[in-house]
């Protein structure tokens, strides 16, 4: 055991480094790493257990929805707005139709095509903003778009795996039997959560002085395996339940302590996780299933480009906003591997299929950074052959939905069936202490974000958004006031805010300065927001190599009978400019010592001074003053 271990963490930070050095998704680094040491390539003589590595994966897969929880939020899914919702809709419909027809369409049994629709309607949360990270865009609107569908799409994989679950089961459709299903998976949350949101909250803040790292990530692990047991228990998935006390805890004051905690874990996990999966990868069976492989990648990307423009675009975004959508999310991820998983280990689903789908999320993650660069030059043709009725038609359209301030209808309408279900359902001081608790989050965050989340969303549907940028502390900018900087004539956009620790600066003056580690909130175009990218990232200062930084030392400096400093005060020597050091003490030859001397105080003969500071320019100030 420890051994495979050992051969899997190795092999996988090393495939992880190379995958990093050449610009490619660290999650196929890990799948190459699975491939290398898997037994279909060497053997046996690498990996001696695999029924562990595959115990460690499902512990992976745990922590990768817990983790994914953590960043979910019952409340993100009414305020993401029509667009997320339209998009992802679209997507999930058009991506399961293709899936099951493909699979009939090349023999497979229903059940099987059932399971390919649902691998290939989920893009990968994880490739879509590395992806984006990479090519500098994550300052674009779609980039917003984006997070907006994946949120959606993720909690549609979890209510997805229960159901395909209950009809793997049973190995026929059956309408009344989904309706229970969904039926009790929706008690079921509605049951833990309002239980979870009422208990845990108020746990935490009551014990939060308490609650060193240790703690926090001992108690965080024991909570999401308890509520894992419980979802077992109940007939449903493990992953569930991680995901349910993930998204329990991303309603607490301590989500983002607790997701920082967390991450080491997931990656760790995570890696065997994904490891796991390039074990099971067979390359004769690559090479057996090659046109299955490459018709099925073809569906993927074909599918995401149209279905995600087209929900996109009949939300009211722009063709422009549509299509960098539709192009960024051309590939199949994590949730992919599990419902294949999950296929086999209730084997129901051909054993061909979960290869398949491997060598699929493989292919298309590896041309995800390549896709994406063809949005622009498809926009460019649309733009040229489009009729002009067709582009007066989409600016209506966009138009219309800008009219509508991002059509709140529908926030305010799960808003008010969320307080009436609340108050039908509890006494009055307990709907007011489970208030508290559901918006203490982000009544603590709205106190400190620079845009309320409501404009944000209305932005959406406007060229101009709001995007946030970290100031470097070896960026030129610090210390600069904004009226020098020039930034709206240089770049186009306009500060809105600055924020500074707990401090938020609204609509800053001209005169106000810029400094290390500020957040800059601007609004602007996405031509703007690369133009400013640019400006930052030009404004940064070259630091010199570690071998000629500067040293910082304690070391004291004699005075001798010849030296200027005798009958200086500290204050008119000059010291602190000429040898950049402080004085921390002054020993005195009767052995009187005087530390933090005041600055009035006068060096004697014989004065041994005591300072910190840069070791060079002391070591060159001594030899001056040495007799």
């Amino acid at each position: 055991m420890i051994q495979d271990l050992c051969v899997i963490m190795l092999t996988a930070g090393i495939t992880s480094l190379l995958f990093k050095l050449f610009k490619q998704p660290v999650v196929l680094g890990y799948i190459v790493a699975g491939l290398l040491i898997g037994p279909h390539v060497l053997g046996d003589f690498w990996i001696t257990n695999e029924e562990s590595v595959n115990t460690w994966g499902n512990i992976g897969v745990l922590f990768l929805l817990f983790s994914l929880g953590l960043e979910f939020s019952i409340k993100k899914l009414i305020q993401v707005g029509n667009t997320a919702i339209i998009g992802a809709g679209t997507i999930v419909i058009g991506m399961m139709t293709s899936g099951f027809i493909a699979g009939r369409l090349m023999g497979w049994n229903q059940i099987s095509s059932l399971f390919l629709g649902g691998m290939l309607c989920m893009s990968s949360t994880t490739i879509v903003f590395k992806a984006i990270d990479d090519a500098g865009l994550r300052s674009h609107k779609f980039a917003k778009v984006c997070f907006g569908i994946l949120v959606v799409e993720d909690l549609f994989a979890v209510i997805l795996m229960v159901l395909l679950s209950s009809i793997a089961v049973k190995n026929q459709f059956e309408g009344d039997e989904m309706l229970f299903q969904i039926g009790k998976l929706v008690i079921y949350l509605f049951l833990w959560f309002i239980i979870g949101i009422y208990i845990l909250p108020s746990f935490l803040k009551h014990f939060r002085k308490h609650l060193n790292d240790e703690t926090l990530t001992i108690l965080s692990i024991g909570l999401c395996l308890g509520m894992v047991l419980l979802a077992v228990e109940s007939g449903f998935s493990s992953a569930l339940g991680a995901f349910v006390m993930g998204s329990i805890l991303a309603e607490t004051i301590e989500a983002e302590r607790i997701e920082h905690l967390i991450a080491p874990i997931k990656n760790i996990f995570g890696s065997i996780f994904f490891v796991s999966v390039g074990i099971m990868l067979d390359p004769e069976l690559l090479v057996k299933y090659w046109a299955p492989i490459a018709i099925i990648s073809a569906i993927v990307i074909v599918g995401q480009i149209t279905f995600g423009s087209i929900g996109t675009l009949l939300s009211g975004q722009s063709l422009r906003v549509s299509l960098q959508t539709g192009f960024s999310l051309v590939q199949i991820g994590e949730f992919a591997f599990i419902i294949a998983g999950l296929g086999q280990e209730l084997g129901v689903t051909d054993s061909s299929l979960y290869p398949i789908v491997v060598a699929v999320s493989v292919l298309t993650t590896f041309l995800t950074p390549y896709i994406m660069n063809l949005a622009y030059p498809t926009l460019d043709f649309i733009n040229k052959h489009l009729s002009n009725r067709a582009k007066e038609q989409l600016e209506a359209r966009q138009q219309g939905h800008k009219n509508t301030k991002g059509n709140p209808r529908l926030q305010n309408a799960a808003s008010s069936v969320m307080k009436f279900i609340i108050r039908s359902a509890f006494v009055r001081y307990i709907i007011t202490h489970f208030t508290e608790n559901l918006y203490a989050r982000e009544n603590l965050a709205e106190a400190r974000r620079a845009v309320k989340s409501m404009d944000k969303e209305a932005l959406l549907a406007f060229d101009i958004h709001i995007s946030e940028f970290d100031i470097p502390e070896n960026s030129c900018f610090c210390g600069k006031r904004l009226r020098d900087l020039n930034i709206r004539q240089l770049a186009g956009v306009s500060v809105v805010s600055i924020m500074r620790g707990e401090m938020n600066i609204i609509v800053p003056g001209g005169e106000r300065h810029v400094y290390p580690h500020d957040k800059l909130i601007v609004a602007g175009t996405d031509q703007e927001m690369d133009r400013f990218t640019r400006l930052l990232n030009g404004s940064l200062i070259k630091t010199e190599t570690s071998e000629h930084k500067a040293s910082i030392s304690l070391e004291h400096i004699h005075i001798g009978e010849k030296s200027e400093l005798i009958g200086k005060s500290i204050k008119n020597s000059k010291i602190r400019e000429q040898a950049a050091c402080i004085v921390m003490g002054i020993v005195r030859p009767d052995d009187n010592i005087y530390m933090n001397p005041d600055p009035a105080m006068e060096f004697n003969n014989g004065d041994f001074i005591i300072v910190a500071g840069e070791q060079d320019k002391i070591k060159q100030f001594k030899e001056q003053q040495a007799v």
